[in-house]
């Protein structure tokens, strides 16, 4: 069954709309630093606003722990949102309460209000169902019908995203039916050749995803913290670098299963390795075989990708018609370790196909290195939930929209 859409909802003008978007963006001393994920909300905010809906705009930011504390207010957000819309958006100082019955009574049509963040109330994220639904029935109030926008929480099953979907007629955004059809191409559509590139810091945080795509893709490229447990399954010394020696046993089963498919993983060969993890540390290319030789004997760092990995990685992603990539290939946020992860980037922008950034860390890294979203095929708004859904799991904030 499909996502059931925005014109499933019948006329909007006049009536008010509460949409669940994802506005959990970075703030630098009240700044948005990467507007990415407004931006991506823009689309449906700006579909309802031109029919006449009276749009309340809801999201959580950060984890506030279920009281109110300013350093994670929606109030920057709300700002830089009527920004972008060149148009006022009324901000409501609370989620449920008399600042937000106030900003809702006060929707002209075509007008829009943001209510404070959802988290700052315990019941959005309670593990108890009767407290999430005592929430969403106090959000319900302020709403005729509902749109659920918000990507990067459809794997989490709370009050915003499942019980006020099932408590109001509800449909799924542009964001949300853009990103279920990538990943559906992802997973049971996808262009051949078919290229997979991990990065990020855990083998573990990727296992699902692993075991889920070998029987899908032609190439898996492993970078990141990652790579090292896997050149340790393959019997190589890894000096001080990040390995999760509990999943060595789970890793040579990958390398062996993907023998036996023809599933080709392309390690690094050459890894950037520092003295110690610092944005000045000394450092040096080193042979991936051979890292107990790095700058500072045993206690070599591996902090990217070397050169020559860069370049072969580069070389199979830009040559592959459909490419998946989750987690960057280095520790990005300082420039001596960010050219492997340069390189994937700017790869992915010359796919013939499908290019897609897996959002999270990877939506991040490519912003701060200056590549703009339009660079791609694809810039996912949710790491965790894109994860999910390649691995093949349930997420209960599609399932309410109808997605089976």
């Amino acid at each position: 069954m499909a996502l059931r859409t925005i014109e499933s909802l019948g006329d909007l003008s006049g009536r008010r709309v509460i949409v669940r978007c994802d506005l959990n963006v970075p703030l630098t001393d009240g700044v948005v630093t990467d507007d990415g994920r407004i931006r991506a909300s823009l689309p449906t905010l700006n579909a309802l606003l031109h029919r006449g809906a009276k749009v309340v705009v809801i999201s959580h930011l950060g984890r506030p722990e279920g009281a109110p504390d300013e350093r994670y207010s929606l109030r920057p957000v709300a700002q830089r949102l009527s920004e972008l819309l060149g148009a006022p958006v009324a901000f409501a100082s609370d989620t449920v309460g008399a600042s937000a019955a106030d900003a809702v009574r006060g929707l002209a049509d075509g007008g829009i209000a943001v209510l404070e963040n959802l988290r700052f109330n315990p019941g959005e994220t309670s593990k108890d169902a009767a407290e999430r639904q005592a929430f969403a029935d106090a959000l319900a109030t302020f709403g005729d019908a509902m749109v659920s926008d918000g990507f990067g929480v459809v794997h989490r099953k709370q009050a915003s995203v499942y019980e006020l979907a099932q408590t109001l007629p509800s449909a799924a955004g542009s964001l949300i039916s853009a990103e279920t059809d990538v990943l559906d191409r992802l997973t049971e559509r996808p262009e051949r050749p078919y290229t997979v590139v991990l990065g990020g810091s855990k083998v573990s945080d990727k296992l699902g995803v692993i075991a889920h795509l070998l029987p899908r893709v032609d190439r898996l490229l492993i970078g990141g913290g990652m790579l090292f447990t896997f050149l340790a399954a393959q019997g190589h010394k890894v000096g001080a670098s990040l390995l999760e020696a509990d999943q060595l046993d789970t890793v040579r089963g990958y390398l062996a299963e993907a023998e036996q498919r023809g599933v080709q993983i392309v390690l690094p060969t050459d890894v950037v390795v520092a003295e110690r993890f610092a944005a000045d540390a000394p450092h040096s290319v080193q042979r991936a075989d051979a890292l107990e030789e790095g700058p500072a004997g045993a206690s070599g760092l591996g902090l990217d990708i070397g050169p020559e990995t860069a370049a072969r990685f580069a070389e199979l992603v830009a040559s592959s018609t459909t490419v998946f990539w989750n987690g960057p290939m280095g520790v990005f946020e300082f420039p001596a370790f960010a050219g492997g992860t340069r390189a994937v980037a700017e790869a992915l922008t010359r796919v013939s196909g499908l290019g897609v950034v897996g959002g999270g860390d990877s939506a991040a890294a490519v912003r701060a290195l200056g590549f703009t979203d339009d660079d791609f095929g694809h810039v996912s708004t949710g790491g965790g939930a894109s994860l999910e859904f390649l691995e093949g799991k349930k997420l209960p904030g599609l399932e309410v929209l109808g997605w089976q």
